[in-house]
């Protein structure tokens, strides 16, 4: 249930900077406020650590002074604390370089229809509540198996917000959202080898959690799978990418495509719209107005109305990710991605992740990515991994200690398949991914 009643309240104080901005001589200005507050508690060897209740508010005033921009935050929601924020903005913006690029989006491009996303769910938790929720996952996997000799503790979160944005061209809206967490972190240890590792279940909704019980054995039944990790001999062959690790595939993607990427010209990916950048099996779309997703939005960080859309179909990049500013400065239109992606999807297949390691036969099946080794300009991709080496479609021993290395346009270009084992939790949806082959890099013995 939406808090019309507060959300109106804070329409009003973003109406009202906006006339303080144009009071003070600014040609336009944006301006966004947001409210959260929420519930935190981490209980770890059956004890509870961290309570901890927040509040949080803050105003951000950008102006524009013709072509010159400035911007200015505050916290304290006082007349005069508004005023002096805005103040500082407009010189901030009289005082900047002229921008031709700079300003507010074009007004036909904002949203005007504002549908009923579903995510918003408070969670009546007390504090009391959480501790025994907290415990009890943690409780679940300390106890599964006589391997788990310690934990990082169990975290329970709830979180509620509301975030209204305005501009003065007229747009004004405002939503209530929610977000809620538990996560179970635990550690193994089997003679010499010690590893930990761990699971989270997240959801706008409460009701839609995994529950505490599945978290634990989850977070422990991984730790017991990685004890007597070894390394292996350096080679080529296929990577599978389970769903937890292959989101960050796609998040190399989107940030080559991005427009602060193109217009810089560190992109790997530069002047590659309308060419074949991935098998034509994969379809990579938006959809932004999903109920109860994560990513679910109307309209991007300037109020650009979101809408739905490939961005890669048949293989074939069809779309770049654009706020106003980049767009204007490649000489094209936003594309609503002011802040981001709205629940970016990649089309999955047919197959569970059990039907990929069939496919693949003999290969590596990553489940953990360590450290950032990524060149965004040339695309050349060196990341620490953990796993599983497989042989015959079946598991053989846990890996630990290698690198997996190549190049992400021959990465992308090599996709062989992407299994139906999508993962819910996050802005980016995919199942696991399988690249038909890279360099591992593991002991030289």
């Amino acid at each position: 249930m939406q808090n019309k009643e507060e959300i109106a309240r804070m329409e009003t104080v973003v109406a009202n900077v906006l006339e303080e901005a144009k009071n003070q001589g600014a040609s336009a200005a944006e301006v966004g406020l947001s409210i959260e507050s929420g519930l935190s508690v981490i209980c770890r060897l059956g004890a509870v650590e961290t309570i901890e209740h927040h509040r949080d508010q803050g105003l951000g005033i950008t102006v524009f002074w013709g072509q010159q921009k400035g911007s200015a935050n505050v916290t304290d929601l006082g007349e005069d604390s508004i005023k002096d924020g805005v103040k500082a903005a407009c010189s901030i913006a009289r005082f900047s370089g002229d921008d031709r690029y700079a300003g507010l989006p074009d007004p036909d491009r904002l949203a005007t229809q504002f549908p009923n996303l579903d995510v918003c769910h408070p969670w009546a938790l007390s504090a009391d509540q959480a501790m025994t929720l907290a415990l009890d996952c943690e409780t679940v996997a300390r106890e599964l198996d006589p391997l788990i000799t310690n934990s990082e503790g169990a975290t329970v979160n709830s979180h509620q917000g509301i975030s209204v944005l305005g501009n003065s061209l007229g747009f004004l809206n405002g939503y209530e959202s929610t977000r809620h967490s538990l996560s179970c972190s635990v550690i193994g240890q089997q003679g010499d080898d010690m590893q930990r590792d761990y699971w989270y279940t997240v959801a706008r909704n409460a009701d839609d959690l995994d529950s505490s019980r599945h978290v634990g054995v989850m977070a422990a039944e991984r730790v017991v799978r990685r004890l007597g990790a070894q390394s292996l001999s350096s080679r080529q062959c296929p990577v599978l990418y389970a769903p937890e690790v292959a989101a960050s595939l796609l998040g190399h993607f989107v940030g080559a495509i991005s427009g602060g990427s193109l217009y810089r010209k560190s992109s790997f990916l530069l002047d590659t719209l309308e060419t074949q950048v991935f098998p034509d099996f994969i379809r990579i779309h938006e959809q932004p107005f999903l109920p109860k997703a994560l990513g679910s939005s109307a309209y991007d960080g300037e109020g650009v109305a979101a809408y739905a859309h490939d961005i890669v179909t048949d293989g074939i990049l069809a779309s770049y990710v654009l706020s106003s500013y980049s767009a204007r400065k490649l000489g094209m239109v936003t594309t609503g991605n002011a802040g981001g992606v709205h629940n970016l999807t990649i089309e999955p297949g047919d197959q569970d992740q059990r039907g990929l390691l069939a496919t693949m036969d003999t290969g590596l099946l990553v489940t953990e990515l360590i450290g950032q080794g990524v060149n965004s300009m040339t695309g050349d991709y060196s990341r620490g991994a953990a796993g599983f080496w497989v042989e015959g479609g079946v598991i053989q021993y846990p890996v630990e200690e290698i690198t997996i290395a190549g190049n992400l346009k021959d990465m992308y270009q090599n996709i062989v398949a992407v299994g139906n084992d999508v993962d819910f939790r996050r802005n980016t949806r995919t199942g696991s991914i399988l690249v038909a082959q890279m360099t591992v890099a593991g002991s030289t013995d």
